[in-house]
């Protein structure tokens, strides 16, 4: 399934959604086709590559200390590359242990492959001689978005 832009009614980027999301979105009548595949239909609309929704919808938490922390998100900040190795991961580490107070936090959490996350354990990247091949930092939404 292709995915569609959803446009908010001022015209700036929302998110996107599936191909039968943004259907039902436009059965709904919530948007109307602002883009769409030449020579393309599915039933009475056409086959849409952007919508714009026809009500505004207020946005401006996305602006106030950026995105809230995932463990998605934190692959995704990181590239799917392990902190300690570099190798691709698929496991999320505590900088600071969970188990000394460490918080899921964008600072606090590393990618890391399922090797180096055991061998560093309960520990520091310092107390386990394991340094970190980056510092954590707090992503942007249009960080997040290319990825």
């Amino acid at each position: 399934m292709n995915a569609v832009l959803v446009l908010n009614a001022d015209l700036g980027p929302l998110h996107r959604v599936s191909l039968r999301h943004a259907l039902r979105m436009l059965w709904r009548q919530v948007a109307v086709v602002h883009e769409s595949e030449p020579d393309q239909a599915i039933g009475v609309w056409p086959m849409p590559k952007v919508v714009r929704l026809v009500s505004y919808v207020v946005t401006r938490w996305r602006y106030h200390g950026g995105p809230a922390w995932s463990r998605r998100g934190v692959l995704a900040r990181d590239q799917h590359r392990c902190a300690y190795c570099g190798g691709p991961a698929y496991t999320i580490d505590h900088v600071l242990p969970s188990s000394r107070g460490g918080r899921n936090t964008w600072l606090n959490t590393v990618a890391a492959c399922g090797g180096c996350n055991q061998r560093k354990g309960d520990r520091t990247p310092a107390e386990a001689r394991m340094p970190l091949r980056f510092h954590p930092a707090t992503p942007s939404w249009t960080v997040l978005a290319k990825r």
